[in-house]
């Protein structure tokens, strides 16, 4: 009893799909190439432009699986042709961000600067020195390397000083009272 996923996966054109039957699944676009192993119980049929992903049975961990392929694959589409952006903010006196060829060094606060290398397929942009954004097909490699740059100087809650993502909202805290 095959169940077909609810919403599709629509291929546009100028990218290209390939499902090996070993369950991986290689997505080719005009920003590049992505490749992932799928789970071999889920199945990933191609016609016409559109991507329908079934499972063989209703059982929990077959349902979950196939969530999850689904989104992998369609972050992969996704990423292959607009590709995925995370904006970070570097909030306090003299903190700031600096390009050093493609690697991001930053000054905030420690006696030496933290260079942060990219991953490869990951890219970094500094519009100005307390704003920065993390490019990249993958979507997962975009947030991980957000996530480790943000790790750097984490917000504090008693002045908000730190890096954090656009639109992330830092509880404050009342400090000491005379």
């Amino acid at each position: 009893m095959s169940r077909i996923g609810r919403k599709p996966i629509e291929v546009p054109s100028g990218v290209t799909v390939q499902v090996s039957p070993g369950g991986t699944v290689n997505v080719q676009g005009p920003l590049g190439t992505l490749e992932q192993q799928v789970p071999v119980r889920i199945q990933i049929v191609q016609e016409e432009g559109v991507l329908n992903v079934t499972r063989p049975t209703d059982r929990g961990d077959d349902r979950a699986l196939h969530g999850l392929t689904r989104t992998l694959v369609a972050n992969m589409v996704e990423g292959v042709t607009k590709g995925f952006e995370k904006h970070l903010e570097i909030q306090g006196v003299g903190y700031r961000a600096q390009l050093k060829g493609a690697d991001l060094e930053l000054a905030v606060g420690y006696s030496h600067s933290v260079t942060i290398t990219p991953r490869s397929g990951v890219s970094f942009e500094v519009p100005i020195p307390t704003q920065i954004v993390v490019k990249g097909t993958d979507k997962q490699a975009v947030g991980q390397i957000a996530a480790e740059i943000r790790k750097v100087r984490p917000p504090e809650p008693y002045k908000g000083k730190g890096i954090r993502y656009r639109d992330e909202q830092v509880r404050r805290k009342v400090g000491k009272r005379a």
